[in-house]
């Protein structure tokens, strides 16, 4: 419980900064990783905070598990994977996490592959804890 309340307080945080500076600044951040148009890349810029925001609270609530959890675990992967490969090119760009002005680094890298393997985690139990309580459930009766 206290590293999903972690996680969705991350994701709670990470949306609050990309929605309190102006949209174009997380566009541009995007569009330095060259891997999407420009339309998409602002297109994302837009909508992925709210869904960081949506995902967090779920977290931090305890609600749809599965699912918020699931999505946690996507996102990580994604950006977790956008990154390695932006380092791996040698580029020296932003990583967008917080905001702008964060390089990518090994530290950055560290830090958001560790809160991949935690997300990881939170989504096994979430899906061992509903399995657990199918299973202990008493049967119906028709």
């Amino acid at each position: 419980m206290v590293l999903r309340m972690a996680l969705g307080g991350i994701f709670i945080y990470a949306a609050y900064i990309k929605l309190a500076e102006p949209w174009q600044l997380f566009a541009a951040g995007i569009r330095s990783y060259e891997v999407l148009p420009m339309q998409a890349a602002d297109v994302l810029a837009r909508t992925l905070p709210w869904f960081e925001l949506v995902v967090g609270v779920l977290l931090v609530v305890g609600r749809w598990l599965r699912v918020s959890t699931l999505a946690t675990s996507g996102l990580l992967l994604v950006f977790f994977s956008l990154m390695v490969r932006a380092h791996i090119k040698g580029q020296t760009i932003d990583c967008g996490c917080f905001g702008p002005g964060e390089t990518i680094s090994w530290k950055t890298l560290l830090r958001d592959g560790s809160m991949l393997a935690g997300s990881l985690v939170v989504t096994v139990v979430a899906f061992v804890n509903r399995s657990r309580r199918a299973e202990t459930a008493p049967a119906e009766t028709a």
